[in-house]
């Protein structure tokens, strides 16, 4: 056996007590994690074991110290389904979703809270408020804005009424693949997707499918993948995880016309996050039209150093004609000392104030 071979050996042998050791320290965690859940039953203490908030100052920290080989947030990702598995130790959670299985929410849901997490797809947006607020779900992860096509009206027409709070956030990029059971794509005649992904690979369909295939929009790309399996002669907008998960072919990859596609999704549930050091704010404020309404609304955010990062006007749907609602994200949590004075004097320039929560800001 030559040095290099032996000089192999060595490292495998050394990988092998290094795997031993994490694995033992990983079971440490989660006897911790359980001890920590039953003291806080014991304390009379909120028994929610999901904590976004030191979650999320978790992974911050695991990015700010990582020194390599591995990158930051490849590093977080392996914590994070450490936390995942974890928490289904003592409290499995349930996070409703845009379904079926395959779709881009999904993968949000996923990305923020592991692969240890019991997922609830349904069929429509306002499904996942609903299930939440019934508690057949401990969360929902609702679409709220993409990087092209601006935001998904549903979601923000749903905080109007729901008494539910935003908990996190998730920023996930998108990229579309045109997926089939056909193997070439000269026999494709007809493409399912939802609205916002046909809209955003629009100039590649027309360069490569042209006018003559049918576009048909249908409520989630994972319900395209499924027709894509049954049809003959058509295919699905639709990610990595739908291909896997319906066996497709992939014909075209990265068809998005826009390679930096990322869509915004916002967790909802019933906690009241307290501050985790990196948060933004939501809320929903309205007036009577008048000249220099958006003006005087904003105008305690400026006077208090207040980040505006986000704001989306809706049609009113109980005030006079042409009355919106103003949907805004506000760098900092509503504990903060600008927050406490800048956000009643908001309220009293307001006809309609509502805040949706305060979160952490998306980490991975």
């Amino acid at each position: 056996m030559d040095d290099n071979q032996l000089e192999l050996q060595k490292i495998r042998a050394e990988i092998d007590i290094i795997d031993e050791q994490i694995q033992t320290l990983i079971s440490d965690r989660a006897k911790l994690a359980c001890k920590t859940a039953q003291l806080k039953k014991s304390l009379d203490m909120d028994a929610s074991c999901f904590r976004p908030e030191r979650e999320a100052d978790i992974l911050r920290r695991v990015i700010s110290r990582n020194q390599g080989p591995l990158g930051g947030k490849e590093m977080a990702r392996l914590f994070r389904e450490i936390m995942s598995a974890c928490l289904a130790l003592e409290t499995p959670l349930t996070v409703s979703y845009l379904g079926p299985e395959g779709t881009f929410t999904e993968t949000a849901v996923l990305k923020h809270f592991g692969l240890s997490v019991n997922t609830r797809p349904v069929t429509g947006i306002s499904d996942i408020f609903r299930n939440v607020e019934e508690g057949l779900a401990h969360y929902g992860v609702v679409p709220v804005e993409n990087s092209i096509e601006g935001a998904v009206t549903h979601t923000l027409d749903e905080f109007f009424n729901t008494s539910l709070q935003i908990c996190g956030e998730v920023e996930l990029p998108i990229h579309h693949h045109l997926l089939s059971s056909n193997n070439t794509i000269a026999n494709i005649e007809r493409v399912y997707a939802h609205p916002q992904a046909l809209a955003q690979c629009r100039k590649w369909l027309d360069t490569h499918l042209g006018s003559s295939c049918e576009r048909l929009p249908i409520h989630s790309n994972g319900e395209a993948a499924q027709r894509a399996v049954n049809e003959l002669n058509c295919a699905a907008i639709a990610g990595d995880r739908a291909q896997k998960i319906y066996n497709l072919q992939c014909l075209a990859s990265h068809i998005e016309d826009n390679p930096r596609n990322t869509t915004r999704f916002l967790i909802i549930g019933t906690q009241k996050i307290t501050p985790s050091g990196n948060d933004k704010t939501s809320l929903l404020i309205s007036g009577p039209n008048r000249p220099g309404l958006l003006y005087g609304l904003l105008r305690p955010l400026a006077e208090n150093k207040i980040s505006m990062t986000h704001l989306e006007s809706r049609p009113s749907r109980c005030g006079q004609l042409w009355e919106y609602i103003f949907f805004i994200d506000l760098e900092g949590h509503q504990d903060s000392s600008n927050m406490v004075d800048a956000l009643p004097e908001l309220k009293k320039q307001a006809s309609f104030f509502k805040l949706l929560g305060s979160y952490p800001k998306a980490v991975l």
